[in-house]
């Protein structure tokens, strides 16, 4: 409580107990779980291999942009925490449903299996990469806008974008380049530099939708103070 009220009244950031942050946290938590389930399948098209986790991925870190931008570290970083608890719940209930006694009529235990391993495999390199991508993500935005106050949005969005998906996408692909059957340098490479540009010029491509959001929520949120 002590430290909500804070962070409720230090300039540029709102108090994580109102009604949009836990909305945020739902949609970034979703949009975790939903990623790494699809990214259980490697994607191919023509020289681009990626997984099937760059359809909503990206947009886990215009949330996070749109939470550390208000809400500040701290209350970024709960929700990063957050997310990937559910994801090992999700891991575990996976688990769970592969040693339950499969009814006669069902056909698809092997590959059922398999998509459990590899998303337990995505768990450890989600975990390990979005952690530290999300984590630079909003220790960027937060230092940045400590010097330039309410100025200059979009170079706080960009500067963290860049330097958050970098971390990320080198850890996470690094570790789950295996679970998705990569396992040549060549098609590894191509698959993390080509993963960490689509992710940022989505985010770039996505900054007026990111500006939009967050102008409305610093509007509507009832403890946010500009930071002067």
């Amino acid at each position: 409580m002590t430290n909500q009220l804070e962070q409720a009244h230090r300039p540029g950031f709102a108090q994580v107990g109102s009604a949009y942050y836990p909305m945020l946290v739902a949609v970034f938590t979703a949009l975790v779980i939903i990623s790494n389930v699809t990214a259980t399948k490697g994607v191919e098209f023509g020289p681009i291999i990626t997984d099937g986790g760059f359809i909503v991925f990206p947009l886990t870190y215009v949330i996070g942009d749109v939470l550390s931008e208000v809400y500040g570290f701290k209350a970024a970083r709960r929700a990063i925490i957050l997310g990937f608890s559910m994801n090992a719940l999700a891991a575990l209930a996976f688990w769970a449903t592969i040693y339950l006694p499969a009814a006669d009529f069902y056909q698809n235990q092997a590959a059922f299996e398999n998509v459990v391993h590899a998303y337990t495999q995505l768990i450890v390199a989600g975990l390990a990469g979005f952690v530290v991508g999300q984590t630079i993500n909003a220790w960027v935005v937060v230092a940045i806008k400590e010097r330039t106050k309410e100025k200059h949005l979009w170079a706080r969005l960009v500067g963290s974008t860049f330097a958050g998906q970098l971390g990320d996408t080198l850890v996470f692909c690094a570790i789950a380049a295996g679970a998705i059957g990569i396992t040549s340098f060549r098609d590894f490479a191509v698959y993390a530099a080509l993963g960490w540009i689509y992710k940022t010029v989505v985010e770039v491509l996505l900054l007026p939708i990111t500006y939009r959001v967050i102008a409305v929520i610093k509007r509507r949120e009832p403890t946010y103070q500009p930071a002067l």
